[in-house]
Order: structure tokens, then C-alpha cells, then sequence
């Protein structure tokens, strides 16, 4: 018998079409008078939409989150924050947002409410990040974690088919990583292959009609358990490899998760056979690894670091902050092993071991 320590995040979760409707009420539950809406510049009617639902208990839209969170932009946000006596911000969007509203909780400690457009899984953990100098930093602290989440799927009915492909590939990275984790365990295990599951499952139907609710539905559900399986475990090699190359080399966040997922995988297939088994099963699939990778290839998503914006000279950097730091993951940490693991995730190659 496995011992282990499990410990539940503690949130409130809205789910389902027409959640968003019982956000005014979500807002009084917290106690709070004032929300400030974040949203990205390209999401400012939904944000709008959102600050017309809350009525004079809104504080108005900051429409300047951007990826990986620079710290000018977190400073601008809080100051805003202050000026406009908000008690609480309403983040809608992806990872962006919800990074940009942590931002400002770090600092304040003002309480969130998320309401994912993407399957980022950002709103299910106490992770931050922020970018300065090209350098992107994460931590962990409880006053970030949203107070409450509302997966509302009709408003994902809009997304991209490409942003939802990579967007889901994002969350199945978040529970593949839970599985080898050196702090996992087997409430951790099980959400993370159902959520792998799910979140693979919704693509085909999503890819024949976009607007079907039903996959959207399932596609939520399935990153929910992803990012919540992040939350609950340490990062390894594929999340600071994603963080490293995102935040150094401001590549899109999910497309970067979507390139480097079954090369990382295939660098830890030795050391973590448990979980290559688990991600096997989700998937229905005896090769883990080449098939996450022909899956990305099949719904169109990118496979090569190069095609995403990646310099050709930025590889030996990137190497080299890599092992930088010490950090937990199944096989040790060899410079010249992910140098060739980061060559072949350039050139679009298939992954190996």
C-alpha cells in the first residue's frame, strides 16, 4: 500500500452551459463590491459582456493581459487595481488572464474569479509566472488560486480549431507530468488519465463541428482534471522547458506545450514506465509518446519548434538554462541528451528515447 499526502484545493467550481449567469451572485459570495474584469486586447467584447452582467458591482475591463505575463504589465494592473477601489478581479480567458489576475493577487491578495475561454488549467493551481528581462520565474503561493472557477462551454463554442487543438494539448502536458511526479499519488493518477482521456477524446468531434457543445463540455471537464492535477504536484522537465522557451523566447505558450509534450515524454519513458502505461490506456494506444506526437500531427497543430518562431541559435541557451536549476523529474537532467531532445523538437522529428 502506497502512503501519500493528498490535498484538495480549496475552490468553488461552476460547471456547465449558462454557468456564466450566476457570476453576480459568485461575486457576493466572495463578499466583494468591486470587480476589475481582466481580459486580453482581442477578448474585450466578452470581457464588456461580463462587466454589464456584474452591474455597479463593476469596477470596469483591464484589457492588457499578454502572454507570459510581463512584469510591466502585472505592475500596470495592479495600480489600475487600486485606482479603481476593486476588492476582487473576474478574469475571463485563457492562461494569459488568469496569469495576469495572479499577478495582481501575489502582490494583494485580492480573490479571483476565472472564467476559462481556453483548456490552459491555470485556474485550478497556485502557480504564478512572471517574465522580466526575458526571464520567465514561477512560484507557488495560496494566494493565487482563483476563490472560484466558472466552466461555462458556450463560451468556448469560438475558439479557434487551432487554439483548441494546442489549447488541449496544453492540459493533457499539465497530467502527463502529474503522472511522474515525484510527489504524485493515486487520487493525482486517476484524475490526470481521465483527463488525458477526456481531453483527447473531445478533438475528433470538435474537429467535424467546432459549436458542438456536448465536446465542448467534455474538453472543460477534461482540462479541469489536467490543471488540477498541475496544482497538486511539482513541475518537472517538461514544464521548465516550456517556461524557458516561452518565456526567453516569447514563444506561444500552448503551441510550445503542443511541440515539446511527446519528446519529453519519450526522454522519461525509461524512468516513469507507470506512467507511460497510464498515458497508454488514456489514449488507446500502446506508444505514448509517437502517439501524441502523430495526434498533433493529424489535428494540425504544429510539430516543430522552428515553425512556432523558435531562433536557430537559441537552442544551446536554452539547453543551458534548462539545467540550470535543480528540479525533480524521473531521469536525471543530461545537458547534451536535451540539447538533442530540443534539435529534434526544432526540426519537427519524431520523439525518441
Amino acid at each position: 500500500m502506497q502512503s501519500f499526502l493528498y490535498q484538495a484545493a480549496p475552490m468553488r467550481v461552476l460547471f456547465g452551459p449558462g454557468s456564466l449567469a450566476r457570476l453576480p451572485a459568485e461575486v457576493e459570495h466572495l463578499g466583494a463590491r468591486r470587480a476589475l474584469v481582466l481580459c486580453t486586447p482581442e477578448q474585450v467584447a466578452q470581457a464588456e459582456r461580463v462587466a454589464a452582467l456584474l452591474g455597479e458591482r463593476s469596477a470596469g475591463v483591464f484589457a492588457k493581459a499578454v502572454m507570459h505575463v510581463p512584469i510591466e504589465a502585472a505592475r500596470e494592473a495592479r495600480e489600475v487595481a487600486g485606482q479603481r477601489g476593486a476588492d476582487c478581479a473576474v478574469a475571463i480567458g485563457g492562461g494569459s488572464t488568469t496569469g495576469l489576475g495572479k499577478a495582481i493577487a501575489l502582490e494583494s491578495g485580492l480573490p479571483i474569479v476565472a472564467i476559462p475561454t481556453t483548456y490552459a488549467g491555470s485556474e485550478m493551481t497556485s502557480i504564478w509566472g512572471l517574465t522580466e528581462a526575458g526571464v520567465k520565474k514561477t512560484g507557488r503561493d495560496a494566494r493565487v488560486l482563483p476563490r472560484s472557477v466558472i466552466y461555462d462551454p458556450e463560451l468556448t463554442l469560438t475558439l479557434p480549431l487551432g487554439m483548441t487543438v494546442t489549447s488541449a494539448f496544453n492540459a493533457i502536458a499539465h497530467a502527463v507530468e502529474g503522472l511522474y511526479a515525484h510527489d504524485g499519488n493515486p487520487i493525482v493518477a486517476l484524475m490526470a488519465e481521465e483527463g488525458i482521456r477526456a481531453s483527447a477524446a473531445a478533438l475528433q468531434p470538435l474537429t467535424a463541428n467546432p459549436r458542438d457543445l456536448e465536446a465542448r463540455g467534455d474538453a472543460l471537464y477534461g482540462a479541469w482534471l489536467c490543471g488540477s492535477v498541475l496544482g497538486a504536484v511539482s513541475m518537472g522537465l517538461h514544464h521548465k522547458l516550456c517556461h524557458t522557451l516561452g518565456g526567453s523566447f516569447n514563444l506561444p505558450h500552448a503551441e510550445v506545450h503542443t511541440v515539446i509534450l511527446p519528446h519529453v515524454l519519450a526522454y522519461n519513458a525509461a524512468h516513469a514506465p507507470e506512467a507511460l502505461k497510464r498515458v497508454s490506456r488514456a489514449l488507446g494506444t500502446p506508444d505514448a509518446a509517437r502517439s501524441l506526437f502523430d495526434l498533433t500531427a493529424h489535428y494540425g497543430a504544429p510539430t516543430s519548434l522552428r515553425v512556432i518562431g523558435m531562433p536557430p541559435d537559441g537552442l544551446d541557451r536554452a539547453a543551458d538554462l534548462a539545467v540550470q536549476t535543480p528540479y525533480p523529474n524521473p531521469r536525471p537532467l543530461d545537458r547534451a541528451a536535451l540539447r538533442a531532445l530540443l534539435q529534434r523538437a526544432f526540426d519537427g522529428a519524431s520523439p525518441e528515447a
